[in-house]
């Protein structure tokens, strides 16, 4: 009798043990580019079965590809990917080009334009269409990468996730930000765009708008600039899901509900108490704003069930 325990705790412990088996594989892949080679963390699920995979392509700033850069460290992108990929859906997650270039390469950094960021965007999704791998391949973009992402997903995946994305053009809301933040400043900034929008550089303003405006970002705004979420996401032709978090302090819903009722293919999701990075906030803005320097803090299990029955759903 003894030995018959013995044995079904053995069998019960080896079935527990192959149930908490890794589902998924981690590989660093390098994909090249017309402009600069991108290096990202492919997690591949373990399985003959060909599953679904989310491109997540980060926001702006010399962001990588777990969502930090030197001012943030959040891991945010990172535990969005291995989430998911609990999930049976496989992620590849990469670094902002910028990442890869060094001080010498000022030419690079001086013609780096929107149409940089789609293009190696698309050189992704291009690369993972060409392996077969895949049942599903969706492009999910993260703030900046939301409008990267809808732009670059067109006639090219399955689905499209915008996460934090904006619904408004650049330029509408730096002046929203700047007249909520410095209003004495915001006649200026509405002169300033007015001209970037024309395809004109400024070359004098208010030494306090220098971090917004230097010489080195004006071709850049200027390439951004024409683009407009809500033109863009009407484009698309495939199933679309929205996501924005009520404690998200840089995107309002407001954005969301504006890209939303640009597509009629759209599913729209607000999760209660996620801010900007994915994460729960419960409390004040103090509490938001050191989830941005918080590694070890898990990003919303909510969001990961809305992708995942998004991604599943999909025909």
């Amino acid at each position: 009798m003894k030995s018959k325990i013995c044995s079904f705790f053995i069998i019960l412990i080896s079935t527990f043990a192959v149930s908490q088996e890794i589902k998924f594989s981690e590989l660093e892949l390098s994909i090249p580019t017309n402009s600069t080679t991108i290096n990202g963390t492919l997690l591949s699920i373990n399985s003959e079965v060909k599953a679904p995979l989310l491109i997540l392509i980060p926001g702006s700033g010399p962001t990588d590809r777990n969502g930090n850069s030197t001012m943030s460290k959040n891991n945010s992108i990172k535990f969005l990917a291995e989430d998911l990929a609990k999930e049976n859906i496989a992620t590849f997650r990469f670094d902002k080009s910028v990442l890869s270039f060094t001080k010498e390469d000022t030419k690079k950094i001086d013609s780096l334009t929107f149409e940089v960021f789609i293009n190696e965007a698309e050189s992704v999704i291009d690369y993972f269409i060409k392996t077969d791998n895949y049942s599903n391949i969706v492009v999910a973009g993260h703030s900046q990468g939301s409008l990267v992402g809808m732009i670059a997903a067109k006639k090219k995946a399955n689905g499209f996730v915008s996460l934090e994305g904006a619904g408004r053009s650049i330029d509408e809301i730096l002046i929203e930000q700047i007249g909520l933040q410095a209003p004495f400043l915001k006649d200026e900034t509405v002169k300033i765009l007015n001209e970037l929008k024309i395809g004109n550089t400024v070359e004098e303003f208010n030494p306090m708008l220098i971090s917004l405006f230097n010489k080195q970002v004006q071709p850049f705004l200027i390439s951004w600039i024409k683009y407009n979420p809500q033109a863009e996401i009407a484009k698309l032709k495939i199933p679309i899901l929205i996501i924005n978090g009520s404690k998200d302090i840089q995107t309002k819903n407001i954005d969301a509900e504006l890209l939303h009722k640009s597509n009629e293919n759209s599913q729209l999701e607000i999760i209660e108490n996620m801010n900007h990075i994915f994460k729960e906030i419960k409390g004040d803005l103090t509490e938001n704003m050191q989830s941005y320097n918080n590694p070890e803090l898990p990003v919303m299990k909510e969001l990961s069930n809305i992708i995942t029955t998004f991604v599943k759903d999909l025909k």
